[in-house]
């Protein structure tokens, strides 16, 4: 083998160095390191990966849960047991829906250490015609652009994520375009029981029906658990149409009929493009603040729960009447709604050396980024200042999910 040693090649003439004519292989020895100050193109075919700077979904690894990560006894109601992702269930069985551990397995491997779980605590085997349950989670539309659906350049997405549950079979889940009422299917299939495994199905994108780029509801996904014959009695859509209840549910787990059943996912990521199991980008991580500031924008727990938890300082511009301001720490989605889950006596206001409950607590003025706590009490006095703090029981929150 002959070896030529020189500092620099230049190129004859013009601006293009060729290294070999088409059919060589130019080999590069393990250990070289390739230094680039300008711009390097062509190093393998990129035409496939698209990837999105920031994960498409939020907490999909399950790790935030600022409502509580356990609620049993549950039949009909939306339920967070994480954040962003939530169990739709209409009078199907009873449930406990909480957020657990995940302590070994290949999703343990692949670095994830919580999911979303559901127990079936009371059957219901033979289902009302309207009865449902589903896990689903809504993204803003104008988050869903990059896979430009309703143009000519419309692509494929990839939906992966770890799964596992005590019943094997068939399940289905739906992208549900909510701007245009237009959904589509996937299948996938639950091979062994009780064992995480990784699931990675595909969704065509039309070139019709458009997203709005707004903070609206544009995609949602549904992993059907149980159902009813409304929606249970017509075919899985593969190809894009308008929504019909009848397809939505027909491929689903049944966990509603038996209370040895359970299910659980996590690491569940959107990629724009056609993957397989071997191509799919790593899941993309986000430390736990960055995660909890994105889950913030649609959720803020205020207080919770804490001893002596401070809410925030008053003023008492009225006999008996304080107000007090709350600067978020990041804009919420839209104008948010209040509520305090304790009783006023958990509570506690004071000031001038004193304290005191208060009896009328709420918000006023609600905008994106800030709103006014109100309070009432006979014990304040004009022009005095006092705070705010909540007992082991005081919960204070906003509200501006989907």
């Amino acid at each position: 083998m002959s070896k030529i040693f020189v500092d620099q090649v230049d190129p004859k003439t013009a601006t293009t160095l060729t290294l070999g004519t088409s059919g060589d292989t130019v080999s590069i020895p393990s250990g070289v390191t390739i230094a680039n100050a300008g711009t390097a193109t062509g190093f393998g075919d990129s035409s496939n990966f698209l990837p999105i700077a920031q994960p498409f979904f939020i907490n999909s690894n399950m790790q935030i849960y600022q409502r509580g990560y356990n609620f049993t006894g549950v039949t009909a109601a939306t339920t967070y047991s994480a954040d962003r992702w939530r169990y739709e269930t209409g009078n199907i069985g009873t449930y406990e829906m909480n957020n657990t551990q995940v302590t070994a397995g290949p999703a343990y491997n692949d670095g994830f250490r919580q999911c979303a779980r559901i127990d079936c605590t009371t059957a219901d085997g033979s289902p009302a015609s309207s009865d449902y349950l589903y896990f689903g989670y809504s993204a803003e539309a104008q988050d869903c652009l990059a896979w430009k659906k309703g143009t000519t350049s419309a692509t494929t997405m990839t939906l992966s994520f770890w799964v596992k549950s005590n019943k094997t079979g068939t399940a289905q889940v739906n992208l549900r375009d909510m701007d245009n009422g237009r959904m589509v299917s996937a299948t996938y299939s639950i091979s062994s029981a009780d064992t995480w495994e990784q699931i990675i199905v595909t969704f065509p994108m039309e070139t019709s029906n458009k997203l709005n780029n707004d903070n609206g509801s544009g995609f949602n996904f549904e992993w059907w658990l149980g159902a009813g014959s409304n929606f249970t009695s017509g075919a899985a859509p593969t190809s894009w149409e308008a929504t019909t209840d009848a397809d939505r549910g027909v491929n689903n787990l049944a966990i509603n009929d038996n209370t040895a059943n359970d299910w659980s996912i996590t690491g569940i990521q959107a990629e724009v493009g056609s993957y397989t199991s071997s191509t799919i980008p790593p899941y993309q991580w986000e430390t736990y603040a960055a995660n909890l500031l994105r889950c913030q924008r649609y959720f803020q727990e205020i207080m919770s729960g804490e001893s002596q938890n401070p809410l925030c300082n008053f003023v008492s511009y009225a006999s008996g009447v304080l107000r007090g301001t709350y600067i978020l720490p990041t804009q919420m989605r839209a104008n948010p709604t209040q509520t305090d889950g304790a009783a006023l006596s958990d509570f506690d206001i004071l000031g001038e050396n004193t304290n005191f409950a208060p009896t009328a607590l709420g918000a006023e003025s609600l905008t994106k980024n800030s709103f006014v706590v109100t309070a009432s009490s006979s014990s304040s006095t004009q022009g005095s200042v006092y705070w705010c703090r909540g007992d082991a029981e005081a919960t204070y929150t906003l509200d501006a999910e989907l």
